[in-house]
């Protein structure tokens, strides 16, 4: 083999070692790809939180587009933005919750105290829902689309910040889809 080419390998070996560790560091760890973005939102039947002897599905979601939340009482995080969310729902977002992997009755007692800024709110105690989400832990919001397909995936708290530079506009062009 060519002297040459040798001692290319060890630059060819910097130069890639270094594209990976530069593209590394701009990279966000809250921007997870979501096998669900593009598609519908899965099919369920579980029951209302608030009244859990009815049954909700996907189609209890009704229309037009909406955030999708997934939150529990044991994620601080979930405490932290869930102010924000009411004030969101006090603006017209339509905000449907997916209590994950709680205590009933302590979410029911949450919403007491801190307000319920959910059109409404899914008992998914098993996490089955959020697993078919692909959830990796709460809180996560969806994004979906007037036709019920999930457009985008936040991975932690909904603040100001959050709904200002990535969520608002999703949300606003999730409301401009039309039927297919």
């Amino acid at each position: 083999m060519n002297k040459r080419l040798i001692l290319l390998v060890p630059l060819a070996c910097f130069l890639f070692v270094g594209a990976f560790f530069y593209t590394a560091l701009f990279s966000d760890p809250r921007e997870l790809e979501s096998a669900l973005v593009g598609k519908p939102v899965p099919e369920f039947e579980l029951p209302d939180l608030l009244n859990p002897s009815r049954q909700l599905t996907k189609q209890s979601f009704g229309e037009g587009h909406y955030l999708i939340n997934v939150w529990a009482t044991w994620c601080p995080t979930c405490r932290a933005e869930h102010e924000y969310l009411n004030k969101l729902a006090k603006l017209g977002v339509k905000i449907v919750g997916i209590n994950y992997k709680d205590e009933p009755a302590k979410a029911r007692v949450w919403l007491e105290q801190l307000g319920d800024p959910y059109v409404l709110n899914v008992q998914d105690y098993k996490g089955d829902l959020a697993i078919d989400l692909g959830v990796y832990g709460a809180p996560e919001t969806y994004v979906v689309d007037t036709n019920g397909i999930i457009v985008y995936r936040h991975v932690g708290d909904v603040n100001e910040r959050v709904w200002r530079d990535k969520l608002a506009e999703k949300y606003r062009e999730a409301g401009e889809v039309n039927e297919l």
